[in-house]
């Protein structure tokens, strides 16, 4: 009886590939080594300091992992091994300075943030009084305006343009194919210096927080069209066939049956859009004018935003009005971060 339960148990899974213990010794010895070795050269070298020691550390701990696997095991899996920490080295060298930059962040910038920031503005206050003076309402105010008049300007357009050039592919699309590839190219602060040249110095309309959207709509328009493009391209053609079919003309398919199904992409290309715009201070700093003050009208009247807050903050170099400019780019990278997150929410489901 016991032999056959024995016979028919299900044995327990296992999983082979997850080391033991005393499997992992060899792998921590090797780790004190390379810390012990490092931290030896460093000592007796010019190389100096944190920096110093892990440029030593990484190709150290990387060649003592090459070694052990080639007298534990065969060539092959020396190789595998060596790929496998080269690999590893290169994410983490991509994942340092990011999460560098974020620790930075946030660590200097929660030094001056408070509620009061965004209820004040500089207009009783300057960069260089206590951070607890002032704010950056109209900061953020500004930013809001150029935003939501950039994508009035770029969306429509964008959109439309990856259309006629997905869809249609009418009279002049290399062309314009060509245009859109030139334009992602295009340094930000040729933008500005265009709109200030050919709309301030030209025309009644004078630095505001339209101009401002002027500007960032030349960036803004090749982001949202290029894609909505890579999305309009994922549409299964049998969708446009079977709408054809139906007797529907090619704009009703394209209006009913290829927009709808590509809705979720498109707002992630609008949103990757803004995320491009929402960081741009060389345009500004022509077309937007700069104002401490709260300006209610985005058409008339210099406004501010938050970069140019932060560009101003650097630019005066006191203790105080750097920790405002930390601040803002805090404020930024937020909202930055708040419009990536929404565009994996809307973004295109895999399967």
């Amino acid at each position: 009886m016991a032999t056959t339960q024995a016979i028919g148990a299900i044995p327990a899974p296992t999983k082979p590939w997850v080391k033991r213990p005393l499997q992992r010794v060899p792998s921590l010895a090797l780790g004190v080594t390379a810390l012990l070795l490092a931290g030896l050269i460093v000592e007796v070298t010019p190389l100096k300091g944190k920096l110093g020691y892990f440029i030593v550390f990484v190709p150290l701990v990387t060649t003592l992992q090459y070694l052990l696997a080639r007298m534990r095991a065969s060539r092959k899996v020396a190789e595998d091994v060596l790929v496998s920490s080269l690999m590893w080295t290169a994410a983490f060298f991509v994942f340092l300075p990011t999460a560098s930059i974020l620790a930075t962040t946030v660590t200097k910038g929660l030094q001056g943030l408070r509620f009061s920031i965004f209820t004040d503005t500089m207009v009783s206050a300057s960069f260089t009084d206590p951070i607890e003076m002032g704010g950056l309402l109209h900061a953020l105010l500004g930013t809001a305006y150029l935003i939501l008049l950039s994508v009035i300007i770029s969306v429509p357009l964008g959109i439309l343009t990856a259309l006629y050039l997905t869809e249609i592919k009418g009279p002049g699309s290399g062309f314009i194919q060509f245009i859109v590839q030139a334009m992602s190219g295009v340094p930000s602060v040729i933008a500005g210096l265009f709109v200030f040249s050919a709309v301030i110095l030209t025309t009644p309309i004078k630095a505001s927080s339209l101009t401002g959207s002027f500007a960032l709509a030349i960036l803004m328009v090749p982001t949202v069209t290029r894609t909505s493009q890579e999305v309009l391209v994922l549409i299964p053609n049998d969708l446009r066939e079977a709408g054809l079919a139906l007797g529907a003309t090619q704009w009703k398919t394209v209006a009913l049956v290829v927009v709808p199904a590509a809705r979720s992409g498109l707002i992630t290309a609008v949103i990757l859009g803004v995320a491009r715009i929402a960081g741009e201070t060389a345009p500004l700093l022509f077309v937007l004018g700069g104002t401490d003050a709260l300006n209610q009208n985005p058409f008339n009247g210099f406004n501010s935003g938050l970069p140019l807050y932060i560009w101003k903050g650097f630019l005066i170099g006191l203790p105080e009005s750097v920790q405002r400019a930390w601040t803002g780019i805090l404020v930024l990278l937020i909202l930055v971060l708040v419009l990536f997150t929404i565009a994996r929410i809307f973004g295109p489901k895999k399967g």
